[in-house]
């Protein structure tokens, strides 16, 4: 069956594997390891879907796949397994007919296994045996994350709800913004090392000053290369 590249799709947003290390404050080179070993090797051979196309610094993915990578350092963070990961990523993409279902609102975890939310509620284990879960769900890692009406993911927040900054794959090819404008992260940060004072930016561009410090704090706070 023929791969079906869904990546560079109008509305899907653009991200480079050093951008994606970026906005989720992770090593470059973990990342790039990632890509290769489970999306690249691992579900793209299983979903018929290529996640990244380009090579080297040029290597390129989506919005999907950058919430996915969000998603799965979360589980990794919680000590659930790499095996258990992987054998859930595959048998949710097949009973929820996407290819990525770490995007989805469904997915959930209890800071054991991996759970998810079939259409009627049920909650149950994301392995073959698909065993309803009783147990109290106590970790729901998508708190970042905000979804569509159709249970996927449509907006990021790399510092969280409570900051203003966003991901939106239909802003700005989906680099950071001040949410509800499109005035991106990069532009303020960059005047503001150049020299410019926080009140100077919060005039230009009619901001908050909270804006334009959220923005110089996402960059403050780069993850080691």
């Amino acid at each position: 069956m023929k791969k079906r590249n869904l990546n560079q799709e109008l509305g899907g947003g653009i991200y480079t594997i050093p951008e994606v290390a970026f906005i989720l404050k992770l090593p470059t080179a973990k990342v790039r390891r990632w890509m290769k070993d489970f999306w690249d090797d691992r579900f793209s051979k299983s979903n018929y879907v290529e996640y990244s196309w380009g090579t080297g610094r040029e290597k390129g993915t989506n919005f999907f796949t950058l919430i996915e990578f969000y998603v799965f350092y979360q589980l990794r963070e919680i000590n659930v397994s790499v095996k258990k990961i992987i054998a859930a990523h595959q048998e949710m993409a097949e009973l929820l007919e996407t290819a990525y279902p770490f995007a989805s609102s469904k997915i959930l975890s209890d800071g054991k296994s991996i759970l998810f939310t079939l259409n009627d509620g049920t909650v149950v284990n994301a392995d073959k045996s698909r065993q309803a879960a009783f147990k109290q769900i106590i970790e729901d890692f998508c708190k970042k994350i905000e979804f569509s009406k159709f249970d996927i993911a449509e907006r990021f927040y790399p510092l969280g709800k409570e900051k203003h900054i966003i991901i939106d794959p239909h802003h700005q090819f989906g680099q950071p913004v001040i949410e509800e404008t499109n005035v991106l992260a990069q532009t303020l940060y960059d005047l503001y090392t150049a020299g410019e004072s926080v009140v100077f930016l919060t005039r230009l561009y009619d901001l908050r000053e909270i804006d334009v410090v959220c923005a110089i704090e996402l960059f403050n706070s780069r993850a080691v290369a």
